[in-house]
């Protein structure tokens, strides 16, 4: 099992009529700038232990698990819309840095969230680390109609059941399956994150903490035009942060791709792009140590 070398604790925070989970590591101090971290689709906060245990200096770390994650509640609704991502980390600063600015990570969903945000209010973010967070494909208008449907379509596998996420026997189901999907997680690691990423149920199983409703298509299409357009508005320096294992390839199929992403970029002012050796999407958990110094470095 995988031994904390940083011990983290709960805090609850009402954020926007939910009970948002909070993963602090650390105290609040003058000289701190407060470093909140945040994950990406289908993680929870806890997946960042292993950076926060690499980091070298004494930081004040705050991590959420998005709602409907980890402890997080949804709220009761049967998708997500991402503009309440950007609403619930700007409550959430008003509660922990409402006079102060941050340093901002997120890793891919939250990457993308961060990016977006910070666009949207830079007054807020002193720098922004973006691991792995690549936006989407561009879309065209005459794709609506079929992407309303497929929303549709999707509403309907999730109130069938046919979108329900699998249960394990066993913790140890959970963390073989979290090694499955990451070849690179060690079974110390997969041992002590699947006690954070999954619950043991009424019925005795493992439940993973993620609402199966984040598996709902999005209804609207994503417009590359306006997510330039907020990103040409982001004033801080930020850095991106990419695998060396091409998951963009692997997801995409070409559809889009890494010197596309690049390209977006190149509106963003002050921009570093950053590489982690022998990792994949990730990086977190591959390779924390160089993530740690990565972040460290450009703070």
């Amino acid at each position: 099992m995988y031994q904390v070398k940083r011990i983290s604790h709960s805090e609850f925070v009402p954020i926007r009529n939910l009970q948002y989970h909070v993963r602090v590591w650390g105290e609040p101090a003058p000289d701190k700038t407060p470093l909140v971290i945040v994950h990406g689709w289908m993680d929870v906060a806890a997946s960042y232990q292993f950076v926060v245990d690499a980091l070298s200096h004494d930081h004040y770390v705050i991590a959420p698990d998005w709602r409907g994650y980890g402890q997080t509640a949804s709220g009761g609704v049967d998708n997500f819309w991402f503009p309440d991502y950007l609403a619930d980390l700007d409550f959430l600063l008003d509660h922990y840095a409402p006079n102060s600015q941050v340093n901002l990570v997120g890793h891919s969903m939250g990457g993308n969230v961060a990016m977006l945000y910070a666009g949207v209010r830079p007054e807020r973010i002193r720098r922004l680390v973006n691991l792995e967070g690549f936006g989407m494909p561009a879309t065209t208008p005459d794709e609506a109609p079929g992407r309303y449907a497929h929303w549709m379509d999707d509403l309907k596998k999730l109130h069938r059941g046919e979108m329900a996420l699998k249960a394990y026997d066993t913790v140890g189901g959970v963390a073989r399956r979290l090694m499955k999907t990451n070849p690179r997680l060690g079974a110390d690691k997969a041992n002590w994150l699947a006690q954070h990423w999954a619950q043991q149920d009424a019925q005795g199983k493992w439940a993973i903490l993620g609402d199966p409703a984040h598996k709902v298509a999005h209804a609207q299409l994503y417009r590359v035009e306006e997510v330039q357009a907020i990103y040409a508005r982001i004033s801080m320096p930020v850095l991106m942060v990419e695998a060396s294992s091409d998951s963009m390839g692997q997801w995409w199929k070409g559809k889009f791709t890494l010197a596309e992403h690049h390209e977006r970029l190149r509106v963003v002012p002050q921009l570093e792009i950053a590489c982690v050796k022998d990792a994949g999407h990730m990086l977190h958990h591959d390779q924390p140590q160089q993530l740690a110094e990565l972040i460290e470095r450009f703070l």
